[in-house]
């Protein structure tokens, strides 16, 4: 049997709550339960900016590896800092994993949208290929260079969950939206939405760190308390997948007011659990969420999305029920994560082939 080894280079800790981490972590784990030898360097410094901690963490990391080496560097790494993987596109196998490209987060000027598409196409022309989390920035990064055949969409897997059972009895409807508060997630766009809909009986609860973009966190915490919602909306900060499992349990419908998603792991997890969805059209969203299950309106329109929830909300209409039920069908056509590791390892080996070292 041949031992296949990789090394997997990723900014900062493995363990951190985010999509793009989890799914890291689920490839590594499931590499490793299918016999691989999984190597993780956590790069130091600044990303996706890439400062000069980062470029020298980056560059010794690289150098240290040995000849021949397959290695997947996580897109955040690499997008900013395309010199030192150029410098060693000859000698090392290296994939890059593209969760979605630099230039579509959110609140970029024109400079910074500029400067990263030029820095990330740099990047991935010297890598063998890209393996992404959906079909849709399987597309976008045509725009970068990448012909199809040196691309691989692997979307993240989900694990089996029981249905929601929604709140207590006597309690109003519960909203749920996991996500950290950072502009791309629209925060901001979904209080005003609630705001909107103060007339109807909701709760909604926000799990998700508050500390990676705190400026704009206490925009949106200024924005609660301006609306006099702080009995209503309730931001519980980062918890573990066991707490977050209680959250989805007692659930009446999940929203999420993001403006691009490359994929939205915690949609698919709502819909594995049978909950009714309010979105946006942002990126990947209308690949994740069938049109069945949720109401996808324009990204940044609090207006459309207040109208959405309530469709959701009104005690009159069946609409919540209906589409928890399709919400409910879908899930048994998710993969989970071991369907999703090996397709992440058939993609490994087509894009970059064996690895000597």
């Amino acid at each position: 049997m041949t031992s296949h080894r990789l090394h997997f280079v990723v900014p900062g800790p493995l363990e951190q709550k985010t999509g793009g981490y989890l799914y890291d972590a689920h490839m590594v784990r499931g590499l490793r339960e299918g016999g691989w030898q999984v190597d993780v360097h956590n790069l130091e410094g600044s990303f996706p900016e890439g400062d000069d901690d980062a470029r020298r963490s980056l560059e010794e990391t690289l150098t240290a590896i040995a000849h021949g080496s397959l290695i997947v560097i996580d897109g955040l790494a690499m997008g900013g800092l395309p010199a030192p993987v150029r410098t060693h596109a000859e000698r090392l196998r290296i994939v890059s994993l593209v969760h979605h490209p630099l230039a579509d987060e959110t609140g970029l000027s024109v400079a910074e949208r500029q400067h990263f598409t030029r820095s990330e196409r740099s990047a991935l022309e010297a890598c063998r290929g890209a393996i992404v989390t959906s079909g849709y920035t399987a597309h976008r990064l045509g725009a970068y260079g990448l012909t199809e055949d040196r691309v691989r969409a692997v979307v993240p897997g989900t694990a089996p969950a029981p249905f929601a059972e929604g709140p207590p009895p006597g309690e109003p409807p519960r909203l749920l939206c996991v996500a950290t508060v950072t502009p791309r997630k629209g925060h901001d766009v979904l209080i005003e939405a609630l705001h909107r809909c103060r007339d109807l009986p909701w709760t909604c609860i926000c799990a998700g760190s508050t500390d990676r973009a705190p400026s704009f966190a206490q925009e949106v915490f200024d924005l609660v308390a301006r609306y006099d919602l702080g009995s209503r909306v309730d931001f519980v900060g980062e918890h573990d997948a066991a707490t977050l499992d209680g959250m989805y349990r007692e659930s009446s419908a999940f929203v999420l007011a993001s403006h691009y998603e490359g994929y939205g792991m915690a949609l698919a997890e709502a819909i594995a659990r049978g909950l009714p969805v309010v979105s946006t059209t942002g990126g990947a969203i209308p690949y994740t969420v069938p049109d069945s299950a949720g109401i996808l309106v324009p990204p940044g329109d609090a207006t459309a999305f207040s109208s959405a929830l309530r469709r959701l909300l009104d005690p009159g209409s069946p609409e919540r029920e209906v589409r928890s039920e399709a919400a409910r069908r879908h899930a048994r056509t998710l993969p989970d994560w071991e369907a999703s590791a090996g397709a992440f390892e058939r993609a490994l080996l087509e894009l970059g082939g064996e690895a000597t070292g």
